[in-house]
């Protein structure tokens, strides 16, 4: 196999959702509360619902621009790159780039879709609506125009596992087999991973082999050391920034109560997962006698291999150990259009991972894109 030969689906990349996302997609009542796309005085464009006001581009946006370039800035659309709001765009974009198919991750929503959920007690039924919208938008305008190009990823009504449970259902019989969560759901004031608050969401999950997806800063905080520290601090720590995260999800209640349902760390590196193994394991043999941890005849290390996929855009020690990691739960990511996405360059940068290793054309082929078919129930 050669650079040119590679099979790519990205597991990470994001959309600067267009202006129209909720038209024609709400119930009467509910069409004048909508989203808007607004442009201040200084001509920023931005979402405002209700007394929010959601800045959209920035570094989210910066495909195509120069590195010199990278920074808070764009943040109109006038200044963006088509392919970042525009679904033909993109696919042209993806086609330059040698990438087959994507899973887009929202921005206005935020991660596990915030937005809504911070208004949710005013109205459930309309946020519940918006959440719906949103993701008939996603699913059968953006990925229904390419469907052998897109992975769909909905969001929930995170608010109420009951309702998140009920849409899930409903995606899956839209053909998305993906939604995106909190990494930390604490964070944002709602019950732990540990509790089982969550358990007809995971069930449903379960029942419908839809993998939730947990992307860095999907709790609305990333990592930061102190005010004054530079912003570089931040993106040093994004690939082991869910080291946590999967922390919480070996040693909470949910993969013993839902064997099958998977997870998938999304934009959270891989190459310190050999070391995590290692330590659960280490944890759990040294522990588990006061604990009260039991894994019966696994090892956590078994469950985390089974259960839990990672994803990898830059990560050279990681590739090197993929077979300590699990090649069957492996995924690449391009990240467009963030500033750290390898687009329009994915394969040679790929590629690079892969020189000097005696990696199998199974292993390289499950790495960039069997794995996401067989996981993300996705067939281009």
């Amino acid at each position: 196999m050669n650079k040119d030969e590679l099979v790519l689906i990205s597991v990470d990349d994001h959309m600067i959702e267009p202006p129209d996302v909720f038209e024609g997609r709400l119930p009467k009542k509910y069409v004048d509360a909508a989203p808007k796309v607004v442009r201040f005085p200084e001509g920023d464009h931005r979402w405002v619902y209700d007394d929010i006001v959601v800045p959209n581009f920035g570094l989210n946006a910066v495909a195509g621009r120069p590195p010199e370039e990278y920074g808070m800035d764009p943040n109109s659309y006038d200044d963006i790159r088509l392919g970042t709001y525009n679904v033909h765009e993109r696919v042209k974009d993806m086609s330059a780039n040698g990438v087959l198919a994507s899973l887009n991750f929202p921005t206005f929503p935020r991660f596990a879709g915030q937005v809504f959920a911070e208004h949710a007690d005013l109205d459930v039924d309309r946020a519940y609506w918006m959440v719906r919208a949103y993701n008939d938008w996603h699913v059968d305008a953006w990925c229904g125009e390419y469907p052998d190009r897109f992975v769909p990823c909905g969001i929930t009504p995170i608010w109420d596992p009951n309702l998140q449970a009920k849409e899930v259902r409903r995606l899956a019989e839209k053909g998305c087999h993906a939604v995106t969560f909190s990494e930390n759901p604490y964070k944002l004031g709602h019950p732990s991973l540990h509790s089982d608050h969550w358990d007809p969401f995971w069930a449903a999950c379960e029942e419908s082999k839809t993998v939730v997806c947990l992307h860095l800063g999907s709790s609305s905080q990333l990592h930061m050391t102190a005010p004054d520290a530079p912003f570089t601090v931040q993106i040093t720590g994004t690939g082991i920034s869910l080291f946590d995260c999967a922390s919480d999800l070996i040693w909470s209640p949910i993969l013993r109560k839902f064997p099958d349902l998977k997870f998938s760390l999304s934009e959270g590196g891989i190459g310190w997962v050999p070391y995590f193994l290692e330590r659960v394991d280490y944890t759990y043999t040294h522990h588990k006698a006061w604990t009260g941890a039991d894994f019966g005849d696994r090892m956590p290390s078994d469950v985390f291999k089974s259960n839990i996929i990672t994803c990898f855009f830059d990560d050279h020690f990681g590739v090197a150990n993929v077979e300590t990691i699990g090649a069957d739960m492996v995924t690449w990511e391009c990240d467009y259009p963030h500033s750290d996405s390898s687009w329009p360059n994915s394969p040679e940068h790929l590629w690079s991972h892969f020189e000097g290793l005696s990696l199998s054309d199974a292993v390289i082929n499950k790495i960039t894109h069997e794995n996401v078919m067989r996981l993300y129930s996705f067939d281009p």
